[in-house]
């Protein structure tokens, strides 16, 4: 049985990557800061599909935090065959207004723990030859979006080439690039979507069945919908200053989020 790390895993679409990879029988090790929350839903996981899953505390936005998943992940004696990157948060307000420390500890989660994690992760998967990495990202990563868009840009072009690199080693890397998917995560935040149209919104559950099969399709990034997929070939036809303005509006309306598990997977 194959194991998998998934960070920010309790809610929105780190909670539905769980849920997939239990029902696909894959050991789980679930990462967030809540320890509680990570018990309760192994527990689950595991009595509803004779999993094993373990848990393991961490604040990503520490060093602390990335340094002890970096160990887990580097443990040739219990391989992680899969890394799921999830975790992250938003910040309420434009830049400059945001306190650079808060913007410091966006990067260092949604950039440096990416980073290192991956890092940690493909070492001992090259060495068996085998193994997956899923980086989320966001549409975001597509238009002007402050800190958080260029975060997520550097996930996609970080997970581009990583891929290229390692390309023949049997290890294939994913950014993962979804909108507006319908989580906890806006009322948590506070934010605002009665602007946001209906057809925009997208299902954790389907984001994650379409992220899984650009996985196993080779693919290095994926856009898991029609609609939104159109909606990033006609922003290259559109003034950059229109879609920044769109994505604002949108996109503000919340309160800090740490480690939420990525249901921030909207176009923020």
């Amino acid at each position: 049985m194959t194991t998998a790390l998934v960070t920010g895993p309790t809610v929105g679409i780190g909670a539905a990557f769980a849920r997939r990879l239990a029902r696909d029988r894959h050991d789980l090790v679930l990462v967030s800061r809540s320890a509680d929350a990570l018990r309760r839903q192994a527990a689950e996981l595991h009595d509803r599909h004779g999993i094993e899953a373990s848990v393991l505390a961490a604040d990503l936005s520490t060093e602390k935090g990335i340094a002890t998943v970096e160990e887990r992940l580097a443990d040739r004696s219990q391989p992680v065959d899969l890394l799921v990157n999830n975790a992250g948060f938003g910040l309420k307000g434009h830049f400059p207004d945001v306190p650079v420390d808060d913007e410091l500890r966006m990067l260092r989660l949604h950039c440096e723990a990416v980073l290192r994690l991956t890092l940690a992760a493909v070492g001992p998967m090259r060495e068996r030859g085998r193994g997956s990495v899923v980086n989320v990202a966001s549409v975001a990563a597509f238009v002007p979006r402050g800190t958080y868009g260029a975060s997520k840009a550097w996930v996609v072009q970080f997970t581009q080439g990583a891929a290229r690199d390692l390309a023949g080693s049997g290890v294939r890397l994913l950014a993962l690039c979804p909108g507006f998917v319908r989580t906890e995560f806006h009322q948590r935040a506070g934010m605002r979507t009665d602007s946001i149209p209906g057809w925009m919104w997208l299902e954790a559950d389907r984001v994650v069945d379409a992220g899984l099969k650009a996985l196993s399709r080779g693919r290095t990034v994926c856009i898991p919908d029609a609609r939104y997929k159109a909606l990033m070939g006609a922003a290259k036809l559109l003034p950059r200053g229109v879609l920044g303005g769109v994505s604002s509006r949108a996109g503000r309306r919340y309160g800090p989020q740490r480690e939420q598990g990525r249901d921030e997977k909207s176009t923020q």
